[in-house]
Protein backbone atom coordinates (compact mmCIF):
# COMPACT_ATOMS: atom_id res chain seq x y z
CA UNK A 1 0.00 0.00 0.00
CA UNK A 2 1.46 3.75 -0.79
CA UNK A 3 2.43 5.25 2.04
CA UNK A 4 2.20 9.09 0.42
CA UNK A 5 -0.94 10.89 0.29
CA UNK A 6 -2.29 12.05 -3.12
CA UNK A 7 -4.39 15.16 -3.57
CA UNK A 8 -7.28 14.89 -6.16
CA UNK A 9 -8.11 18.31 -7.11
CA UNK A 10 -11.25 18.47 -9.07
CA UNK A 11 -11.87 20.48 -11.95
CA UNK A 12 -15.53 21.85 -10.33
CA UNK A 13 -13.34 22.46 -6.80
CA UNK A 14 -10.77 24.90 -8.97
CA UNK A 15 -13.64 26.56 -10.99
CA UNK A 16 -15.67 27.05 -8.16
CA UNK A 17 -12.73 28.32 -5.72
CA UNK A 18 -11.69 31.04 -8.62
CA UNK A 19 -15.31 32.32 -9.42
CA UNK A 20 -17.14 34.94 -8.06
CA UNK A 21 -20.51 34.16 -6.13
CA UNK A 22 -23.29 34.59 -8.33
CA UNK A 23 -25.24 37.58 -7.25
CA UNK A 24 -29.01 38.79 -8.84
CA UNK A 25 -28.26 41.56 -11.11
CA UNK A 26 -30.19 45.08 -10.25
CA UNK A 27 -30.14 45.63 -14.35
CA UNK A 28 -31.61 42.56 -15.35
CA UNK A 29 -35.47 43.31 -14.93
CA UNK A 30 -36.35 41.19 -17.08
CA UNK A 31 -34.93 37.97 -15.80
CA UNK A 32 -36.71 35.72 -12.99
CA UNK A 33 -34.37 36.25 -9.24
CA UNK A 34 -33.98 32.92 -8.12
CA UNK A 35 -32.01 32.13 -4.95
CA UNK A 36 -30.74 28.61 -3.78
CA UNK A 37 -29.11 27.46 -0.77
CA UNK A 38 -25.89 25.54 -2.52
CA UNK A 39 -23.99 25.79 -6.06
CA UNK A 40 -25.20 22.41 -7.24
CA UNK A 41 -29.02 23.87 -7.15
CA UNK A 42 -27.94 27.00 -8.76
CA UNK A 43 -26.64 24.41 -11.96
CA UNK A 44 -30.11 22.95 -12.19
CA UNK A 45 -31.48 26.29 -12.10
CA UNK A 46 -29.78 27.44 -14.99
CA UNK A 47 -29.69 23.97 -17.06
CA UNK A 48 -33.76 24.71 -16.87
CA UNK A 49 -33.63 28.28 -17.21
CA UNK A 50 -31.15 29.09 -19.14
CA UNK A 51 -30.63 33.20 -19.31
CA UNK A 52 -34.35 33.56 -18.08
CA UNK A 53 -32.97 33.29 -14.93
CA UNK A 54 -30.27 34.71 -12.57
CA UNK A 55 -29.21 32.39 -9.71
CA UNK A 56 -27.90 33.99 -6.75
CA UNK A 57 -26.09 30.84 -4.49
CA UNK A 58 -25.99 31.41 -0.60
CA UNK A 59 -23.46 29.48 0.75
CA UNK A 60 -20.61 29.26 -1.68
CA UNK A 61 -17.47 27.07 -2.37
CA UNK A 62 -15.46 26.29 0.46
CA UNK A 63 -18.41 27.43 2.89
CA UNK A 64 -20.26 24.74 5.05
CA UNK A 65 -23.97 24.33 4.66
CA UNK A 66 -24.30 23.37 7.94
CA UNK A 67 -23.45 26.42 9.78
CA UNK A 68 -23.50 28.67 7.04
CA UNK A 69 -24.83 32.62 8.18
CA UNK A 70 -25.44 34.54 5.04
CA UNK A 71 -23.57 38.08 4.68
CA UNK A 72 -25.90 40.97 4.94
CA UNK A 73 -25.24 41.29 0.90
CA UNK A 74 -26.99 38.46 0.52
CA UNK A 75 -30.27 39.11 2.49
CA UNK A 76 -30.36 42.70 0.39
CA UNK A 77 -30.26 40.37 -2.82
CA UNK A 78 -33.49 38.68 -1.04
CA UNK A 79 -35.36 41.85 -2.31
CA UNK A 80 -34.63 41.17 -5.74
CA UNK A 81 -35.47 37.49 -5.46
CA UNK A 82 -38.85 36.21 -6.75
CA UNK A 83 -38.13 32.59 -6.03
CA UNK A 84 -36.60 31.00 -3.01
CA UNK A 85 -35.70 27.08 -3.77
CA UNK A 86 -34.48 24.81 -0.69
CA UNK A 87 -33.06 21.57 -0.80
CA UNK A 88 -32.85 20.68 2.70
CA UNK A 89 -29.49 21.86 4.34
CA UNK A 90 -29.10 22.51 7.70
CA UNK A 91 -28.87 26.16 8.03
CA UNK A 92 -32.51 26.91 5.82
CA UNK A 93 -33.73 25.61 9.10
CA UNK A 94 -33.18 28.73 10.79
CA UNK A 95 -32.64 30.59 7.97
CA UNK A 96 -35.53 30.39 5.79
CA UNK A 97 -38.29 32.37 8.44
CA UNK A 98 -36.24 35.12 8.44
CA UNK A 99 -35.78 34.97 4.62
CA UNK A 100 -39.37 35.05 4.79
CA UNK A 101 -39.67 37.88 7.13
CA UNK A 102 -37.05 40.24 5.72
CA UNK A 103 -39.16 39.95 2.10
CA UNK A 104 -42.95 39.21 2.79
CA UNK A 105 -43.28 38.37 -1.34
CA UNK A 106 -40.91 35.68 -1.23
CA UNK A 107 -42.10 32.45 -2.79
CA UNK A 108 -40.53 29.23 -1.23
CA UNK A 109 -40.90 26.38 -3.05
CA UNK A 110 -39.24 22.64 -1.53
CA UNK A 111 -36.37 21.56 -4.28
CA UNK A 112 -36.42 18.38 -2.89
CA UNK A 113 -39.81 17.52 -2.64
CA UNK A 114 -40.73 13.53 -2.87
CA UNK A 115 -37.04 12.09 -2.23
CA UNK A 116 -36.36 9.57 -0.28
CA UNK A 117 -33.89 10.76 2.52
CA UNK A 118 -31.09 8.69 4.49
CA UNK A 119 -29.93 9.05 8.04
CA UNK A 120 -26.66 10.55 8.58
CA UNK A 121 -24.33 7.12 8.75
CA UNK A 122 -21.90 7.65 11.74
CA UNK A 123 -22.31 10.00 14.79
CA UNK A 124 -18.71 10.45 16.72
CA UNK A 125 -19.26 7.74 19.11
CA UNK A 126 -19.72 5.48 15.60
CA UNK A 127 -23.63 5.32 15.97
CA UNK A 128 -26.10 5.88 13.61
CA UNK A 129 -26.90 10.04 13.67
CA UNK A 130 -30.15 10.00 14.06
CA UNK A 131 -30.33 13.29 11.52
CA UNK A 132 -31.28 12.82 7.67
CA UNK A 133 -28.42 13.24 4.78
CA UNK A 134 -28.50 16.63 3.26
CA UNK A 135 -26.46 15.73 -0.15
CA UNK A 136 -28.93 14.35 -1.83
CA UNK A 137 -27.67 15.91 -5.31
CA UNK A 138 -25.36 13.60 -5.15
CA UNK A 139 -27.54 10.55 -6.49
CA UNK A 140 -28.70 11.00 -9.91
CA UNK A 141 -31.68 9.27 -9.66
CA UNK A 142 -32.93 11.38 -6.83
CA UNK A 143 -31.42 14.54 -8.93
CA UNK A 144 -33.85 13.66 -11.45
CA UNK A 145 -36.65 14.37 -8.85
CA UNK A 146 -35.26 17.99 -8.22
CA UNK A 147 -35.16 18.54 -11.83
CA UNK A 148 -38.64 18.07 -12.29
CA UNK A 149 -39.43 20.17 -9.01
CA UNK A 150 -37.42 22.95 -10.65
CA UNK A 151 -39.29 22.75 -14.01
CA UNK A 152 -42.58 22.63 -12.32
CA UNK A 153 -41.65 26.23 -9.99
CA UNK A 154 -40.28 27.90 -12.69
CA UNK A 155 -43.66 27.29 -14.83
CA UNK A 156 -45.60 27.72 -11.93
CA UNK A 157 -43.76 31.40 -11.35
CA UNK A 158 -43.50 32.20 -15.55
CA UNK A 159 -46.03 30.02 -17.55
CA UNK A 160 -45.34 31.81 -20.38
CA UNK A 161 -41.72 30.19 -20.99
CA UNK A 162 -43.03 26.74 -20.43
CA UNK A 163 -42.07 25.52 -23.54
CA UNK A 164 -38.47 26.93 -22.90
CA UNK A 165 -38.57 25.01 -19.48
CA UNK A 166 -39.90 21.66 -20.43
CA UNK A 167 -37.53 21.57 -23.48
CA UNK A 168 -34.29 22.39 -21.40
CA UNK A 169 -35.81 19.68 -18.65
CA UNK A 170 -35.88 16.87 -21.47
CA UNK A 171 -32.26 18.03 -22.42
CA UNK A 172 -30.90 17.72 -18.67
CA UNK A 173 -33.34 14.62 -18.27
CA UNK A 174 -31.14 12.88 -21.00
CA UNK A 175 -27.24 14.00 -19.56
CA UNK A 176 -28.44 12.82 -16.39
CA UNK A 177 -29.48 9.07 -18.17
CA UNK A 178 -26.28 9.50 -20.27
CA UNK A 179 -24.30 10.12 -16.76
CA UNK A 180 -26.22 6.83 -15.37
CA UNK A 181 -25.02 4.55 -17.80
CA UNK A 182 -21.67 6.10 -17.70
CA UNK A 183 -21.09 5.83 -14.02
CA UNK A 184 -22.87 2.10 -14.00
CA UNK A 185 -20.36 0.57 -16.31
CA UNK A 186 -17.69 2.41 -14.22
CA UNK A 187 -18.61 0.33 -11.63
CA UNK A 188 -18.75 -2.86 -13.09
CA UNK A 189 -15.19 -3.60 -12.90
CA UNK A 190 -15.36 -2.69 -9.02
CA UNK A 191 -13.96 -5.32 -6.91
CA UNK A 192 -14.35 -3.68 -3.18
CA UNK A 193 -17.78 -1.62 -2.38
CA UNK A 194 -16.65 -0.40 0.73
CA UNK A 195 -14.88 3.58 1.15
CA UNK A 196 -14.01 5.38 3.87
CA UNK A 197 -14.25 9.22 4.39
CA UNK A 198 -14.10 11.79 7.33
CA UNK A 199 -17.38 13.69 7.01
CA UNK A 200 -20.64 11.45 5.84
CA UNK A 201 -21.16 13.62 2.72
CA UNK A 202 -21.55 10.31 0.13
CA UNK A 203 -24.12 7.95 1.73
CA UNK A 204 -26.84 9.01 -1.67
CA UNK A 205 -23.96 7.91 -4.00
CA UNK A 206 -23.41 4.75 -2.04
CA UNK A 207 -26.93 3.77 -2.24
CA UNK A 208 -27.35 4.57 -5.53
CA UNK A 209 -24.33 2.46 -6.78
CA UNK A 210 -24.19 -0.66 -4.17
CA UNK A 211 -21.56 0.90 -2.03
CA UNK A 212 -20.86 1.02 1.71
CA UNK A 213 -19.67 4.41 2.64
CA UNK A 214 -17.63 3.98 6.53
CA UNK A 215 -17.77 7.80 7.87
CA UNK A 216 -15.17 8.34 10.55
CA UNK A 217 -17.30 12.26 11.82
CA UNK A 218 -20.53 13.64 11.94
CA UNK A 219 -21.70 16.77 13.43
CA UNK A 220 -18.73 18.29 13.60
CA UNK A 221 -17.03 16.42 16.21
CA UNK A 222 -13.60 14.54 16.13
CA UNK A 223 -13.65 10.47 16.40
CA UNK A 224 -13.23 9.07 20.09
CA UNK A 225 -9.77 6.94 20.19
CA UNK A 226 -12.60 3.88 20.05
CA UNK A 227 -14.05 4.53 17.01
CA UNK A 228 -10.62 5.40 15.28
CA UNK A 229 -9.68 2.18 16.26
CA UNK A 230 -12.97 0.45 14.96
CA UNK A 231 -12.04 2.32 11.87
CA UNK A 232 -8.58 1.06 11.75
CA UNK A 233 -9.84 -2.55 12.28
CA UNK A 234 -12.43 -1.99 9.35
CA UNK A 235 -9.45 -0.61 7.05
CA UNK A 236 -7.36 -3.63 7.16
CA UNK A 237 -10.64 -6.39 6.77
CA UNK A 238 -11.78 -4.33 3.43
CA UNK A 239 -8.30 -3.13 2.20
CA UNK A 240 -8.94 0.11 2.29
CA UNK A 241 -6.20 1.90 0.37
CA UNK A 242 -7.75 5.74 0.10
CA UNK A 243 -9.82 8.20 2.58
CA UNK A 244 -11.76 10.56 1.33
CA UNK A 245 -12.19 14.16 2.10
CA UNK A 246 -13.67 17.72 1.95
CA UNK A 247 -11.38 20.46 1.31
CA UNK A 248 -13.57 22.45 4.31
CA UNK A 249 -13.28 19.15 6.97
CA UNK A 250 -9.76 18.89 8.30
CA UNK A 251 -8.39 17.08 11.58
CA UNK A 252 -5.79 15.95 13.49
CA UNK A 253 -7.51 12.49 13.77
CA UNK A 254 -7.09 12.15 9.69
CA UNK A 255 -3.48 13.09 9.63
CA UNK A 256 -3.15 10.49 12.69
CA UNK A 257 -5.07 7.97 10.80
CA UNK A 258 -2.97 8.06 7.32
CA UNK A 259 0.59 7.41 9.17
CA UNK A 260 -1.08 4.77 10.95
CA UNK A 261 -2.20 2.92 8.23
CA UNK A 262 -1.03 4.52 4.98
CA UNK A 263 -4.23 5.22 3.63
CA UNK A 264 -3.92 7.66 0.63
CA UNK A 265 -5.93 10.95 0.76
CA UNK A 266 -8.01 11.74 -2.23
CA UNK A 267 -9.54 15.34 -1.96
CA UNK A 268 -13.31 16.22 -3.76
CA UNK A 269 -15.82 18.59 -4.08
CA UNK A 270 -19.63 17.33 -3.17
CA UNK A 271 -20.30 20.90 -3.47
CA UNK A 272 -19.25 22.25 -7.08
CA UNK A 273 -21.04 23.56 -9.11
CA UNK A 274 -20.64 22.04 -12.29
CA UNK A 275 -23.15 18.83 -11.03
CA UNK A 276 -22.67 16.74 -14.44
CA UNK A 277 -19.02 16.91 -14.60
CA UNK A 278 -18.49 16.56 -11.05
CA UNK A 279 -20.12 13.65 -10.50
CA UNK A 280 -17.92 12.00 -13.39
CA UNK A 281 -15.28 13.23 -11.77
CA UNK A 282 -16.24 11.74 -8.38
CA UNK A 283 -17.09 8.94 -10.03
CA UNK A 284 -13.99 8.43 -11.54
CA UNK A 285 -12.17 8.80 -8.39
CA UNK A 286 -14.30 6.30 -6.27
CA UNK A 287 -14.07 3.67 -8.86
CA UNK A 288 -9.95 3.96 -9.06
CA UNK A 289 -9.67 3.74 -5.45
CA UNK A 290 -12.01 0.43 -5.18
CA UNK A 291 -9.98 -1.50 -7.98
Amino acid sequence: MKKKSIFLLLLGFLLGACSPQKEISQTAEKQLGISVSVLPQAYFVERIAGELALVNVMVGSGDDPHSYEPTPNQMRLLDETDLYLSIGVEFEDAWLPRFKNANPNLSISDMSAGVERIPMAFSHEGEAHGELDPHIWLSPTRVRILAQNTADALIVLDPANKPTYEENLNQFLADIEALSVYVDNLFQGVTRRQFLTFHPAWEYFADEYDLEMIAIEAGGQEPSAELLAQVIRLIDTYEIEAIFLQREFSSNSVQALIEETGVEMIVLDPLAEDWLANMKIMADAFAEALQ
